[in-house]
This record gives structure tokens, sequence and C-alpha cells, in this order.
């Protein structure tokens, strides 16, 4: 597949924009720049696909709430952003408003995309907003992200949002139109890199300076390409000072992608099947086994034993009676309540937890065979 058809037959994007594209020279929203980004989503959602949006912004516009000049202590920042995110989001909501598209905010920290329990809390909540119509609107929660685990900049937030979703696209939103070999501010004559398939040193190399007003840059687009590709996501950096992203990138704007080397599922299976230690196993019988091995989900009413102590979130083995391992998951329950549930049907989950985490004790979409 071509660069260009890559957004053209995508079914889920995510949209990076930053500081420096959403706060004007006053410190207020930048609306018309919002309206036409908002437009823009508006008919890439005609065409059946799906959008997130990671927005920077909050702390900027924080500032000129508060009369702060520069916020520079870590309290000052986060004072700064608790007051700018509600004025971040009546942004939003104005601008989609028009389109009679709902908004929904989703303030995330580190832990929310790298601890796995709360990985699959905050990947349902996401994937039941895109099912219910809205365009969910991420940013760092850094009213309480400390200065050791924040993560910097939201184009590494964006990568892992896309992952956490299975995007097929990453739009990283820049005032630049790409990757070059050298600073193009700098070198005039500087070659433009219009594709990347493979991330090496030199193409880090290229990677210049933070920017002014946001905390990211080139460099940090370059690692975000670096988590994104390889859950098989595209990324592409483009200028997103100019109308109409998507559609301009639809129709070849000058651009750089990065190009992944497997699908988003691919590698969402082979990232279970091969990356993460099992921390238990559950003992299936030979109707669950063929469930699985055709790719369904496993139900509590397959399970014969449950072995080990895991998590909600944990990677666990699915083994048949005979001993064989067929597949491994991520357990939508704990051990405790899954030994609670075996046997059962799933209607029966809520009377016997108090409480209904879904049929599934591992979802056919975290499931991979062995």
């Amino acid at each position: 597949m071509d660069a260009v058809s890559r957004i053209a037959n995508a079914n889920r994007l995510v949209i990076k924009i930053g500081s420096a594209l959403l706060v004007d020279s006053e410190g207020a929203p930048a609306r018309a720049r919002l309206a036409a980004l908002a437009d823009d989503i508006a008919v890439a959602r005609a065409t059946g696909k799906q959008v997130v949006i990671v927005s920077s912004g909050a702390i900027a516009l924080g500032r000129k709430a508060l009369g702060l000049q520069r916020s520079t202590t870590l309290a000052e920042k986060q004072a700064a952003a608790a007051a700018g995110q509600a004025r971040l989001m009546g942004a939003y909501e104005e601008v989609f408003a028009r389109h009679n598209i709902p908004v929904a905010q989703a303030l995330l920290t580190p832990d929310d995309t790298e601890r796995r329990r709360r990985w699959l809390n905050a990947r349902a909540t996401l994937e039941t907003l895109l099912e219910l119509g809205a365009v969910p609107i991420i940013n760092e929660n850094d009213t309480v992200a400390t200065a050791e685990i924040r993560y910097g900049d939201n184009d590494r937030l964006a990568a892992r949002a896309a992952q956490m979703i299975s995007a097929d696209v990453l739009v990283l939103l820049s005032d630049i139109d790409g990757l070059y070999e050298r600073d193009p501010r700098k070198d005039a004559s500087a070659p433009f890199v219009a594709e990347v398939r493979e991330i090496t040193p030199a193409i880090e190399a290229m990677a210049g300076d933070p920017g002014a007003l946001g905390s990211g840059g080139m460099r940090t687009k370059i690692e975000a390409a670096k988590i994104a590709t390889r859950a098989g996501c595209a990324v592409v950096i483009t200028k997103g000072d100019e109308p109409s992203p998507l559609t301009r990138l639809e129709g070849g704007a000058r651009a750089t992608w990065f190009l992944p080397s497997a699908t988003p599922r691919a590698a969402y299976k082979a990232w279970i099947a091969g990356s993460l230690a099992p921390q238990g196993a559950l003992i299936v019988d030979d109707g669950a086994a063929n469930a699985v091995r055709n790719g369904k989900s496993l139900l509590p009413a397959g399970i014969v034993e449950v072995r080990g102590t895991f998590e909600k979130g944990d990677c666990v083995r699915i083994v048949s009676t005979s001993g064989d391992e067929i597949a491994r998951g991520l357990a939508r329950y704990d051990a405790a309540d899954a030994t609670r549930i075996r046997g059962m049907k799933s209607t029966a989950i809520s009377e016997a937890l108090g409480y209904d985490g879904g049929s599934a004790l591992v979802h056919a979409d975290d499931l991979a065979q062995i």
C-alpha cells in the first residue's frame, strides 16, 4: 500500500496537534485553525473513519487565564493545566458542535498506557467513545503527573494512544512539513525525506532541537514513530498550519511517512505472544480449545482449572487438558475472580462476582495463537 492510500483506507486515525498550532500569540485558542481541523475531521468521519485527537495546549491556555508570564515550577505548570484544560475542551466542543459531533475528554498518565490493567480500562473507554460516535480528546494529566513520570511531550503520548487502540495511521501535525536531512531553517538546501521504512541511527541523527512553545520537536516525533510503527501503525508528519491536513494528505501533500512492517492487529498479536511474560495459565476443555483455535473468545464455561496468580490485564497461557499450550492472551479477570467463575455460563458472572466485567475471560481481540 502506498503512503497516500494509507489515509484513504484507514479506519482509525489518531491526530496529534501541539501548542504552537493551538494557541495564538495572545494566549487564546486559535479558533479558526481549530474550526478548520474540525471541518476536516467531519469529512473523514463521513467516510466511516474513527478519529482520536491528542491535544496539547492546556498549560499555554492556563497561563493566560492565571496571568502567568511563564510557568516554571511543576506546581505552576499543574495549576496552569488545571485552568487551561477546561478552556481547551470548551474550544473543541464549540468547533465540533457545528457538525453535531460530541467530544469527550480523556486525561492519561504514563501508568495508564504502561500498566496493563489500566491500559485495558483506558482502551475500553476509548473504544466505547468511538463506538458511540464521539471524538476523544486526549491530553496528558498534567495536574497529577510528576516531573519524573510525565511523558514530557504529547508526541509519545499520541504514539501510545495509537498503539492502545490499534490505529492505522498516526498524524503528527507540525510547524514543518516533514523530516529533512538537516534543519531547513538553517540550511535551505537540506534534502527532504519523504519515506522512512526503518528508523536507523542515521534517521535519528536528522532530528533537530525542540520547538520554542511546545515541549516536543523532531526528535520526539521520531521517537513516537518508533513506538507506533512497532505497533503496526503508519506515522506521518505534515504541516498543521495549513487547512484540511487529512484531505491534503489523501491528495498527496508533502509529508514524511514512517511505514510499519506489519498491520496493527498482527503487531498486537505478536506483542502478546512474544513480548509478555505469562503470569498464570488457564486449563481449558476440548470445546474451548477448539473455539480458541478458531479465533473465538475464551469463555468461563470452558475453563477447567486456573493456575498461578495474575491480575486483570496480565498475560496468561491457554493450555489444553493434554498439556499443550494453544494460545496466550490478556486476562479480563484476575486469578481469584477467574477461579470463582470457571465453568460458569457468562450470564452467571454478575451474580457470582457482584459485577460484570464482560462475557469473556480472555477476549478474542486479546488472544494470540501459539
